[in-house]
């Protein structure tokens, strides 16, 4: 089967280029003006690889990029830009990018480092296979039923929305997922300076977990940051 690429450019010249470049060399491609139309490319079919530009309408690339590795920590990306400086390309793969290639650019040169990002791809899946749950302080949260079961093996039912935050913070042991992070997870959007939905969630997941809401053990509040899971995630097979 043909691996599938999703360009994300609002540049309809090159994303009609990139199309029939890559289509002409075996891949299936999949094109968006924006995150918007990423987001609904995305849902109609899966991609390998996702091409994102950096500077968009709307939600820029480093949003995007930052919203899709919360979701999905091993889908390869590669972001373009018409800025090359070094604090562009840093930033952007500190956002969570594996690859950076900046504007003008030969396709060829394109076109290699997909392939040599989905060979680096395909050879961690080989190490370490797709989890069906991770486990954590007790808890073994079911990617595949998408349910929450205790150490007695009872079954916590949880939203949808609790799903994808808790999967978020079981993916991300230990590190900080801001506010904003949290939104993308669970809406594809900024948080507003008055949008408090993630932090009703954050409650809703506490009790779930029965994590004392005073003094949190497991999802732990940053001040000023966001918040973190506090313990050891295993990755179940």
């Amino acid at each position: 089967m043909d691996k599938r690429i999703l360009i994300v450019d609002d540049d309809p010249e090159l994303r009609a280029l990139l199309r029939d470049y890559l289509g002409g060399n075996g891949f299936a491609v999949d094109l968006a003006e924006d995150g918007a139309a990423m987001r609904k490319a995305m849902a109609a079919a899966a991609p390998d690889l996702v091409i994102l530009d950096l500077m968009l309408p709307g939600e820029d690339g480093l949003a995007l990029c930052r919203a899709l590795r919360a979701e999905s920590p091993s889908l390869p990306i590669l972001m373009l830009t018409a800025r090359g400086e070094d604090t562009d390309r840093i930033v952007g793969l500190e956002m969570g990018a594996d690859d950076y290639l900046p504007k003008p650019f030969n396709p060829r040169e394109l076109l290699a480092r997909i392939r040599s990002i989905l060979r680096r791809a395909g050879e961690n899946a080989v190490r370490e296979a797709p989890a069906r749950a991770l486990a954590f302080a007790g808890w073994s949260l079911d990617l595949g039923a998408r349910h929450l079961v205790g150490a007695d093996g009872v079954v916590v039912p949880i939203s949808n929305g609790e799903f994808k935050l808790l999967r978020a913070f079981a993916e991300n042991p230990f590190r900080v997922l801001s506010r904003d992070q949290l939104m993308d997870v669970l809406a594809g959007r900024e948080a507003g300076p008055f949008d408090r939905s993630v932090d009703v969630m954050v409650h809703r997941l506490r009790r779930r977990l029965d994590d004392d809401a005073r003094e949190p053990a497991l999802i732990k509040t940053v001040r000023s940051e966001g918040y973190m899971l506090a313990a050891e995630v295993e990755r179940k097979s």
